[in-house]
């Protein structure tokens, strides 16, 4: 079965300037034209656009993007490379990950400090401006 972009935007969820360019960076390979010279896309093609995508989520740029391509197109030999440049993605990602997390952390503890203030369990004190407690 074969795909229109409209179809293929619907199936991967990127917009049709978004698959367009992708497809006019060479990012989609072997892209298949109709009998009126319009992009059409199978389902594998449909798989490697939403691998596009993780990619692109995974702060890939679309250089990495085309380099990771260029070793896929390479088959299986070239795999322990995939992994390392994924395995280099993954760690920036979990260092993202951790520094969100130290975010999240902060703000549930300076919300449950205001919860604190507000019900009268603790009294206020700031970092940025005096107040009585300070004196």
């Amino acid at each position: 079965m074969y795909y229109t972009m409209k179809q293929a935007c619907e199936k991967t969820g990127l917009t049709y300037d978004t698959l367009k360019f992708y497809c006019n960076e060479g990012l989609v390979p072997n892209v298949k034209r109709d009998k009126n010279n319009y992009r059409i896309f199978n389902d594998k093609d449909i798989a490697w656009i939403v691998s596009l995508s993780c990619l692109k989520n995974c702060g890939m740029s679309i250089v990495e993007m085309k380099e990771y391509l260029a070793l896929c197109l390479e088959g299986e030999d070239s795999i322990p490379q995939r992994q390392k440049i994924l395995d280099a993605k993954l760690q920036e990602l979990d260092n993202k990950m951790a520094e969100l997390q130290k975010s999240i952390d902060f703000i549930h503890w300076k919300q449950g400090f205001y919860n604190d203030v507000l019900s009268g369990k603790v009294k206020y004190y700031s970092n940025l401006v005096q107040t009585e407690n300070d004196e």
